[in-house]
Parts: structure tokens; sequence; C-alpha cells
């Protein structure tokens, strides 16, 4: 593993010199380590500007052949997955390279034998369990197009995903158990299939044990088809831009959208970034906390792993059950080397009793890392001391669904790290500030827009069905660069601390969530006229989500109230979005040309109502003192 490895601060200043002057002979270079069945044409072609970005276009390939079948011979025994379940006591799984490779290709046969053929879409909506994994990998080798949608997801949303990509098939569960909770997959996805016509077949996992309905013709049991099927498949050769899957974001509009990531580019950057990024080693154990739901478990617990040889665990539970130590005593029974979880994780374990982590043995980590927002400097700190006893590297990731991996963070033990920044952009990533007229920020110390001057290996290819979409989003704003959406500052050093989202979309947890879509669901409500949604400070989510909303009639129980609408929300999106903070407004402020002016109503959800700037330009500035005056509940 020490191949393309980066082993110094200094090493890393000329490996990354070299990435940004010679992209394509740099990223074809980590390539010609995989197994191809046919060598690529070119290695990059098309523009930021076109929205037409191509990678090792012509080269044939499978992932699947990466993930597993390169690694038999060398690490056939060698264990691929350790499943950590809901229950602590329950019966602990460890998976081999050579048995995930059995089940894959056997469930793969199963596909085949359904008539799931290469480009066909499979919905994907299942607990974190290693089946989730081999439903992916099996699609992947027969060059279906997996879309993994988060179990936690309505049954609105499971339908709003599967009818955008017109899946074919659906593979659930009948049910997961999340803690003390069950959640019951099957009722879910059968409500979901009322509205689903393109879906001709559901596989079912046996998981928790619950009663559920059964359509004959449609349903079919995971052990059953999987009882007398063939474990020898031959892999479906790729071409490195065919599309390997979908995942969908939120966006500042209320229609998710559908990031489409191809075979090619996706395998080479998540399994560069991972090798670097962590520096893992070939007897390590490495722990991703994430769901496969989310790009991170896309990246982090599937394929990037796997693409390394690495040696991983997939966990069902939460991180407070059965106690605030469950995390803690994973890290010691498996002997974790690299731990990666969110910040909204640890600030919710900082407030426990410290004793739930110095009860375990944490002496076998080497490496910690954060994702899916920024860590304040409080929790870093916590987590440095409590966790890494001051010994382990930080690496504060940042990266996005649409980035497919890693694109500014520490590498550690090489990048000297700073609490609260990204520091400095992986090899072959050029980031780049710009102020709201799309001036370059050229100074080194510099706040505005992040965005990314060249095309990388992982770059989303499109939004599934909506190139126009796809343009405006990220391409059409500042052409000639990727827009992030995330506002950036860069210091004296040039190292990059993430300072949150310029547009409509919150970070909550980690989750990505568009404003657009929660005020839809808060409109149902029949009392609601109309609603703005935004962010505010949160001591553990990092952003929660507070509704103002305009009633058509008064609300004499306001707590009441706030149920029905984060009811709305858990029923049309998930718990994830509800409301934190709801205020009851006769107005919202806006400009003559009817857009909310959002900034005022994110300084008065941060408590920061005394500098609202300029509102000279609002339609309705008497609002502004009414909303300033208002009480939240």
């Amino acid at each position: 593993m020490k191949e393309h490895t980066i082993s110094s601060f200094e090493d890393y200043k000329k490996v990354y010199q070299k990435s940004i002057e010679e992209p394509e002979d740099f990223w074809a270079d980590y390539a010609k380590t995989f197994d191809w069945h046919e060598p690529w044409d070119k290695v990059q072609s098309g523009s930021f500007e076109e929205g037409n970005v191509k990678w090792f276009e012509g080269g044939k390939l499978n992932i699947v052949e990466n993930c597993l079948d390169r690694h038999l011979e060398e690490r056939g025994d060698k264990t691929a997955f350790i499943f950590e379940p809901n229950q602590p006591d329950a019966l602990k799984r460890t998976i081999s390279y050579e048995t995930l490779h059995e089940e894959v290709c056997k469930f793969a046969n199963v596909l085949e034998s359904k008539g799931i053929k290469k480009g066909d879409r499979v919905a994907i909506y299942m607990a974190m369990t290693p089946e989730i994994a081999i439903a992916a990998l099996a699609c992947a080798r027969i060059g279906a197009v997996h879309s993994i949608v988060f179990a936690g997801f309505s049954a609105q949303s499971l339908a709003d995903r599967i009818q955008d990509c017109d899946a074919k098939m659906l593979i659930t569960n009948d049910g997961l158990r999340r803690g003390n909770k069950l959640v019951p997959l099957k009722e879910i996805s059968d409500e979901a299939l009322e509205n689903c016509p393109t879906i001709e077949s559901v596989i079912v996992c046996q998981h928790a044990d619950n009663e559920i309905e059964w359509e004959e013709g449609r349903d079919e049991w995971w052990h059953l088809l999987m009882r007398n099927v063939s474990k020898e498949h031959e892999a479906v050769a790729m071409d490195a831009e065919d599309p390997l899957f979908i995942l969908y974001t939120s966006g500042s509009t209320g229609k998710p959208k559908g990031q489409v990531h191809t075979c090619g580019g996706y395998m080479v950057y998540t399994s560069y970034t991972l090798r670097n990024v962590f520096q893992i080693e070939e007897d390590d154990v490495y722990w991703c906390t994430a769901d496969a739901g989310w790009i991170t478990g896309h990246s982090y617990i599937i394929y990037g792993p796997l693409l390394n040889g690495v040696s991983g665990i997939i966990f069902e539970s939460t991180p407070t059950y059965p106690d605030p130590g469950r995390l803690w005593e994973v890290v010691e029974k498996y002997d974790v080397t690299h731990f990666y979880t969110a910040p909204t994780a640890i600030r919710a374990l900082m407030k426990e009793d410290i004793d739930y982590v110095h009860r375990y043995d944490l002496s076998s980590l080497k490496v910690l890392g954060t994702v899916g927002e920024p860590i304040n400097e409080e929790a870093w700190h916590w987590y440095d001391e409590e966790i890494g006893n001051g010994e382990c590297p930080i690496v504060d990731t940042w990266w996005q669904t649409e980035t497919a991996g890693i694109m500014i963070s520490p590498l550690a033990g090489v990048t000297p790290t700073k609490p609260g920044f990204a520091t400095l952009p992986l090899p072959g990533i050029e980031p780049a500030l710009l102020d709201d007229e799309g001036n370059e920020i050229t100074e080194t110390k510099g706040q505005g827009n992040l965005v990314i001057s060249n095309p990388w290996p992982g770059v989303t290819r499109g939004i599934w069905g909506n190139h126009e979409r796809y343009m405006d989003t990220y391409f059409n704003k500042f052409p000639g660069y990727y827009l992030t959406g995330d506002g950036c500052r860069r210091d004296e050093d040039g190292y990059y601390r993430i300072t949150g989202r310029v547009d409509d979309v919150l970070n909550v947890s980690g989750h990505r969530l568009g404003t657009a879509e929660i005020e839809d669901a808060i409109d149902d409500h029949k009392k609601v006229v109309e609603s703005a949604v935004v962010g505010y400070p949160h001591d553990v989510k990092g952003e929660g989500v507070f509704a103002f909303t305009i009633c058509n009639q008064d609300i004499d129980d306001p707590e009441t109230f706030k149920e029905e609408i984060n009811d709305l929300i858990t029923e049309t999106i998930s718990p994830i979005a509800k409301a934190g903070k709801v205020q009851i407004v006769s107005g919202l402020p806006k400009t003559r040309s009817g857009k909310i002016m959002r900034r005022v109503l994110r300084k008065v959800a941060a408590g920061e109502a005394d500098d609202l700037g300029d509102i000279s330009t609002l339609l309705n500035p008497e609002v502004v003192e009414e909303i300033r005056a208002g009480e939240a509940f």
C-alpha cells in the first residue's frame, strides 16, 4: 500500500505541484494500478463550460473486479467487513474477501435472472448490514445503475427518487431496528410503490423479523433466491464513463438532484483519496460510522476501502445505543485503527459523562476523521484529547456528494493541522475563492465563494435527466469553475476553512436539506399560507431548522401546531428535517421582485437581529421590526 501514498509534507508539495502542472499524467499513472479490460483512448476531455467532463473515455473495466476479484489471490482470507449489529450482544459476522466475492456473484446472478441488465436502475432501501453492500456491488458487477436511498427517508421521498430514475427493481428489508426503534421498511416501500409503475419486482431481505404484507408475483425473498444460485459470475465490461450509481441530494429547489457518478473516474478518485487522507496500511481496521445511503457510505464504507483491500466495519446502530459508550466499545472490541465520524456525533457525546469514554481502551486508534460539516474548535480539541489521547492526527475532510471523494483535508500525519481548518487541497484539486461578481481573490488571505478551477476524476457527470439544471447549479454562475455552494475563508498559510452554505441549503447533522422541500411540506398544513426556512446555530447538530410561518388563522396551541408541522415534514421528507424552532409572522421580508430576503431571517434566527444590513430594497420593510420583536417556540 506504500506505492502512490504521500509520506511527508515535502512529498505532498512535490506531488501536488506535479498534479496541477500535469494532471493527465498524474491521474493516468494512478489509474494504471487497476485492472482494465481495455486501455482508455484519452485521459480527460470536456470542460466545466460545456458540462461534459469525461475521464478515461474508451477504457473498459468493472469496478467490482477491482474491489474484489483482484484481491482474491493475495487477500482472499482477509476480512473485508466486520458487521456490528444493532444489539451489541448479537452474533458477530465477519466476511472475508472470498466470501464477499461469492455473495456478490450469487446476487449478480439473481439480478440477471430477474431481468436486470446493464443500464437498468435498481433502487436500494435497506438497513446497514453487509447485504446493502452486496446489493450495490452486484448491481455494479452486471452494469446496472444502483440508487441507494437512505433508510430514514419517508415513503414520499423514496417514491420521488424511484420515479425520477425510472427504477425497475427495489431491494429492501422487512424492517430495521435502530436503537429501540423499529423502522418498517417493507411497509414504507409498499406505500411508496403505490405511485411507482416502473417497479417490476421487489426483493426483500429478512432482517427484523417484522410481519409484512406480500404481493404475489412482485415480491420475493432474498434468501430463497440465493439458495441454489451459482457463485460463479463473469463481470460485465463497462466503459469508464458508463454510470455506476445515482445518488440524490437536496437542492435549493424542492426536487432532489440525482447525481450521476461513473465507473472509471469514481474508482480512481475514491481509491486515491482514502489511501492518502487516512494513510491506510495492510493490517489496519478502518471504521466509518456513516450510512450507505449517503455519499460517505458509498465512497468510504463500500468502494474506497474495498478498492484498497482494507478491513472495514459496517455499523447498524446509533452512537448512544444502548448507552453513549457504544462507539468506544466497538473501537476496543475490534482494535479499530482509523475512525471516521460526524462532528454532530462528537458534539453529542461530549455532553455525556466522560466515563463513557474512559472505561474503554482506545489505544489501537491511529487516525481520527470528521465528515459532513466543519468541526468547531471545542469539539476538535475534545476529540483530539479524549479520543485520540493527543496522539492521533485528525483529518477534517471537506467534500460533497457531487465530488465523489475528499477534496480538501489534511493527510494524516503528513499535513500540519489547525483546529477548524480543512487545511489544504488534495493532489489534483485546485480550489479558488471568488467574490460575488466572479472575480478571483488572488491574495493568499481572503474570503469568498469556494470554487474548483479544473476537472478531477470524481466530479459529478450530471443531474439525472436534467442537463440544464446541472449547468445552472454548478457551472453557469461562474463560467470555467465548479461552484460548490460553500463559503470559505483562506488564511495567511493558504489553509481553507469552510464557513457554511451560501445558497438555500441547510447542513443539519451533516445532512444537506433544501429549504424549498421543507417549506413545501410545511405549506401543506391547512393553517399555513406561506413559510420560509433558514438555519440557526445548534450546539449539537451544527445547524437547526428555523421555520417562519404566515398563518390564515390564530394559533391557540403553538406546541401542537409545531408538532403538526413536524409530522408533515417527517411524512414528506424525514425526521432529520424537523423544525427545531417555529415563529409565526404576518409577513416575510421580500424584495420588489418577490424574492424572500433570507439573510434578514438568518440574522434573526441566529440572534443577530441588531445588524440586519441594508433593507431599503424591501417591498415591506415594516415587517422586519415585527419579526425582530417576535418569539420562536
